[in-house]
């Protein structure tokens, strides 16, 4: 089989090493004669898996001893009511942006714990937009955001300024490009895009707002329980932290302002290609277009075969994982971390050839 270039929204495409590294500790992990599959992971040589990952997490981001990492379980759609339930204060009230259907699934999931208040959203054009110019007063116990925004391809490219705490769901944008963590109470992220595979989730928050929920949380979903027992209150997944501690390895040794550059280059290359050619037309404002995730369509009074058309050259192509979402239709082409530049200028020529032969 040739190469195959993998566009898919996630799980996502992970560096060759990593694969390589991890399908030998599936059979011997680090010549202990056991596989990683079958060692407890309260023993010596996983508990050095997790305290590097959480270590590596510190470092890559510039963080101190004043935050937690922790490597837990149930994805995003968990960590929704996680975060509220952790960041829950006096005021039972939780801000919210909706930027999309995982944004809009966060709301939800704040109004079973408190008051989950829409303070902006972009539903009003089907999400092609981050919001802007909105407040958010200081009665709410937290501000919370998605940083970027898989269906419908926009990003945050500047974190919201708020005088409240801050909470960010960055499952889709985690270590893409450099930020100022400090400046968030509480991060959180399936790995499953930029990190590792499904399977586990981070969490990063500063040690100061834990413990300090107004809200009678249950026990697995306190932030607490998990950071007192260093993320082994209960038996954690181990193969993926394990995968997610290769991938930061890989993303300490390229540099995250390294692998940021390349991000951008690989979104410069597509949104150009986009724009240049007369068949097709991104879905997002140009300002909030996302690095991870561009979302395109054929241009208005083109027969709607033309999408299974250009499907079928991409597919030949070694193209996969195009196909866009229901929610907006046409195509998305996800660039995440590990997916190299090469594949985006396949994915270039490839519109240009449906250009040359539709047109």
């Amino acid at each position: 089989m040739g190469k195959i270039h993998n566009f898919s929204a996630g799980p996502s495409i992970l560096p060759k090493e990593v694969f390589l590294e991890a399908s030998q500790a599936i059979v011997d992990f680090n010549g202990s004669g056991l596989s990683l599959l079958e060692m407890s992971h309260r023993s010596k040589p996983f508990v050095a898996v997790m305290d590097e990952a959480q270590s590596l997490v510190r470092e890559i981001y510039g963080l101190g001893d004043d935050y937690e990492v922790m490597f837990l379980q149930g994805g995003a759609s968990l960590g929704f009511l996680i975060s509220a339930y952790n960041m829950m204060r006096g005021n039972k009230r939780g801000a919210y942006v909706n930027t999309g259907s995982w944004a809009g699934k966060a709301v939800k999931e704040g109004a079973w714990v408190g008051e989950g208040v829409e303070v902006a959203s972009s539903k009003d054009s089907n999400f092609n937009y981050i919001p802007k110019g909105y407040e958010v007063p200081s009665d709410f116990d937290y501000f919370h955001y998605t940083s970027n925004n898989t269906i419908f391809g926009t990003q945050y490219h500047q974190i919201p300024d708020v005088n409240v705490p801050l909470v960010c769901d960055m499952s889709s944008d985690i270590f893409c490009r450099p930020i100022d963590a400090s400046k968030f109470d509480l991060i959180y992220a399936g790995a499953q895009k930029n990190m590792g595979p499904a399977g586990t989730t981070l969490y990063i928050a500063k040690k100061e707002v834990l413990g300090k929920s107004s809200m009678s949380i249950p026990t697995m979903l306190n932030l607490n329980t998990h950071a007192e027992k260093d993320s082994m209150f209960n038996t954690p997944p181990v193969f993926a932290v394990y995968v997610s501690m290769l991938v930061l390895r890989w993303i300490k040794k390229t540099g995250l302002e390294a692998i940021g550059n390349t991000n951008q280059s690989k979104a410069n290359a597509l949104y150009s290609e986009i724009e240049r050619n007369s068949m097709f037309s991104g879905t997002a404002a140009a300002e909030d277009r996302s690095l991870m995730n561009a979302c395109f369509v054929l241009n208005d009074g083109l027969d709607d075969a033309l999408n299974a058309e250009f499907l079928n050259m991409a597919t030949e192509a070694g193209i996969s994982g195009i196909k866009g979402h229901r929610s907006v239709g046409g195509f998305r082409a996800s660039m995440y971390n590990a997916l190299p530049l090469e594949s985006v200028q396949a994915l270039v020529d490839v519109m240009k050839a449906f250009e040359t032969k539709f047109a």
